[in-house]
Order: structure tokens, then sequence, then C-alpha cells
């Protein structure tokens, strides 16, 4: 890389998100900021009872990212964060105030926080977007057998893929590259890694 970049990878739950911040990492000498899932003590919760723990559980990961994205701000070398704060407050903790999770004064006081990080924050260099089949992320999130994930609603997923779909249309922060993921596979086909690879030296070289 001549220069410092931030980079950022978006997409919904299944998309292909982790495994292309790996292969990022390793071809263009990034420092990675993963997604702190392990780290959320209100996850486990939260699949159990959604409106119970909604605001919670969106408060530290809100809390959380904000660390990451200060942590991108600061770090001197590029580096790559796995999902966004936006998507955290745009996406999920708006899916769940409008599926009634979330009361409206929890989601007013969530809000305002995102609102006012959102405007100190400074937004990454490009965005990689990744977008995948319903079908594709549920065979993933099965592969990957994460006990949480595995209980988790079709009708939630095909939610979060509407809101993500105009959340990339609208996104306006950094250059956006769009990868569908559904067939790509860059680790075993040539012709998927040579593609990848142009795709994103464009952007990132």
């Amino acid at each position: 890389m001549t220069q410092r970049r931030r980079v950022a990878v978006a997409g919904t739950i299944g998309a292909g998100k982790t495994s292309l911040v790996a292969w990022l990492v390793k071809r263009y000498d990034l420092i990675p900021f993963y997604e702190p899932n392990e780290q959320n003590p209100y996850l486990a919760d939260f699949y159990g009872d959604m409106s119970r723990w909604a605001f919670q559980s969106q408060a530290f990961f809100l809390a959380h990212k904000l660390e990451l994205h200060q942590r991108l701000e600061a770090c001197e070398h590029s580096a790559v964060i796995d999902r966004t704060i936006y998507e955290d407050a745009e996406i999920f903790a708006k899916n769940l105030h409008r599926q009634g999770h979330m009361a409206k004064r929890d989601w007013d006081v969530y809000l305002r926080l995102y609102e006012g990080i959102r405007r100190a924050l400074k937004p990454p260099d490009v965005l990689i977007a990744l977008t995948c089949s319903l079908k594709t992320a549920r065979t993933r999130i099965s592969k990957r057998g994460r006990a949480m994930e595995s209980a988790i609603p079709d009708e939630y997923l095909r939610r979060l893929h509407r809101l993500y779909a105009g959340w990339f249309d609208r996104y306006d922060l950094s250059p956006v590259v769009r990868i569908e993921t559904d067939k790509l596979d860059y680790i075993e086909d040539l012709i998927d890694l040579i593609e990848l690879t142009r795709t994103l030296d464009k952007v990132l070289t």
C-alpha cells in the first residue's frame, strides 16, 4: 500500500465479512479490528429474549464499536474493521426498534448517542459492501455452528437483508466497492481470486 488506508468491510450475518477481512490482512498487510461478538455479555440473553435485552446489547456494541473506530483512526498502519458502527445503529438497532423489541424511549436515547458519535468520527477511506442471498447466509451460519446464531429466525435475517440493501444504496461517506459473495470462492478458485484482487487493487493500492 502506497498510503495509509482505513478500510471497512460491511455486510449482514453470513455475508463472509470475517473471511474476507482475514484475506485482506494478508494481501494488503492491514491491521484488523474485529467485531466483539464473543465479548458482549448480553448477547446470549438477547437471543433468548430480544425485547428484554435489545437496548443493553446494542448499547454495548455501540460503546465497543466506538472504541474500535477510534483505534482505527489512531492506527499508524493501514487497517481494516469488520463491520462498522453505522451498521450497528442504522441496521441492527433500527430493526429491533421497528420490530418492537426496543422501546421508543430507549431508541431515542440510543439514536441521540449514535448521532453524536457519528458526527465526531472520521469515516473509513473505502467501504467494501458484501452481499449474498438469504439461502447462502443461512448455509454459512449453519456451517460455522454458533449456537446463538442457529436460532435466528429466517424472517429476522430477511429484514436485515432488506435494511442492508437500502443502506448500501444510501451510503455516501466514502467510496463503496460492492462484492456479491454467493458464488465467490477466492480460496479455491483462481479466477475468482484474480477478479477479487483486480477489483480491490484499484482502491487499496
